[in-house]
């Protein structure tokens, strides 16, 4: 049974309305010298709309602790909010840094894509600088014992590409020091900090013990998680690994991140979310056909959708429990907001596994009935159609 809209949805229904009606009546131009509209929009429904996390964010990153949601995200010292729900409302806490990064490249007060885990009762956020464009980068790391109001402590760098100690030695030679994440090898308890965008792609190396460094700096271990032998550019970066019943998926964003102001790629060329696994967290990974990640595989998981999704990608993995579903959450730019790199939206949705390959789900109530820690949706629902579009939202 659904329920009929009151004054009190009127809001929501309002602004679902707007955000699905603009882009499908044509309402944005499309800008000069670029595609048009319908040859850039994916008007497709192969996959769910995203559920909302009402703040603008690119390269989000979400932990779950003490029955909050903690979301950092790129900006000024990396602010940090705070919800009782992934969809808001974010109260705003504070940042990391508190001014300017210690590491001496690309723009110190707005280090971006920042990876916060929790280990030992202390926090780790992991952060990049950079020139755009280059590979003149660094992943520095900042430390605190509490999320609410402790000050963090920034040690500087982790791994230098392009200038800076330790960027003569391979495979920092050939890749981009960006985009952080962090898994933990489920048996051994060792540490590996993924990283890697364009140039030679995604790789990983072992952290040492008190995860502020490379487990061997002049020999670090490496290896390659993803590649596109044959393209230039190689679009692959962003990376996130999740483990679940046996297997350990490397995830990665595939295509144009942003500067669509510039122009728009071709459809199917913006940014998609991606997946490979293997029984190892060292690889090698495959993804659903059995393509090795190192030769271009990658099975797309989510793209852009309905004409509302444009260029998913940023991610992050929310591991579940046998109540809980696992989350996947991302940026995405909406097409009735704007393609600026400051209007990209935090985004969500729970993942069902098929044959043991994640598929995201519609609505925000997705497998579980009653969700804890609040994973679950807020207490509104409604099912309404749209210029022909139907949006599932749970009850």
């Amino acid at each position: 049974m659904y329920i009929i809209p009151t004054m009190h949805h009127l809001p929501l229904l309002l602004s679902i309305i707007i955000a699905v009606a603009a882009p499908l009546a044509g309402a944005i131009p499309a800008q000069a010298g670029t595609h048009s509209a319908t040859q850039v929009y994916q008007t497709t429904d192969k996959y769910p709309l995203a559920n909302p996390g009402n703040i603008p964010a690119h390269d989000p990153n979400i932990i779950l602790h003490d029955e909050h949601y903690y979301l950092f995200k790129g900006g000024i010292n990396i602010p940090i909010f705070k919800s009782a729900n992934i969809s808001g409302p974010w109260e705003k806490l504070g940042t990391v840094l508190a001014g300017d990064s210690i590491i001496r490249k690309g723009n110190r007060a707005r280090p971006w894509a920042p990876t916060t885990i929790e280990r030992n009762g202390t926090f780790y956020c992991y952060y990049t600088l950079s020139a755009r464009g280059s590979r003149n980068s660094a992943i520095g790391v900042a430390t605190t014992t509490a999320l609410d109001g402790s000050p963090w402590t920034d040690h500087g760098v982790v791994i230098n590409t392009g200038t800076g100690a330790g960027s003569g030695v391979w495979p920092y030679t050939i890749t981009n020091a960006i985009d952080a994440s962090m898994i933990v090898d489920q048996d051994s308890g060792q540490a590996y900090l993924n990283y890697g965008s364009f140039w030679h792609d995604i790789w990983q190396v072992p952290l040492a013990d008190d995860l502020l460094s490379v487990k061997d700096a002049d020999k670090p271990d490496a290896v390659q998680l993803t590649f596109l032998p044959r393209v230039k550019p190689k679009p692959e970066e962003g990376s996130w690994m999740s483990f679940r019943n046996g297997f350990y998926y490397v995830w990665f964003s595939h295509g144009k991140c942003c500067n669509f102001q510039s122009g728009f790629p071709a459809r199917g060329k913006e940014y998609s979310i991606r997946v490979g696994r293997s029984k190892s967290v060292r690889g090698p990974f495959e993804d659903k056909d059995g393509r090795s990640l190192l030769d271009g595989g990658g099975t797309v998981v989510y793209g852009s959708n309905h004409g509302v999704v444009y260029a998913p990608g940023g991610l992050g993995i929310l591991a579940g429990n046998n109540d809980v579903s696992d989350i996947l959450y991302y940026h995405y730019l909406n097409t009735s907001i704007g393609f600026e790199h400051a209007q990209a939206q935090l985004g969500w949705n729970y993942l069902d596994y098929e044959d043991g390959w994640p598929v995201p789900t519609e609505g925000q109530d997705a497998t579980t009935a009653n969700v804890a820690f609040g994973y679950g949706p807020p207490s509104w629902g409604y099912l309404a159609s749209v210029l022909g579009v139907w949006l599932c939202m749970g009850p």
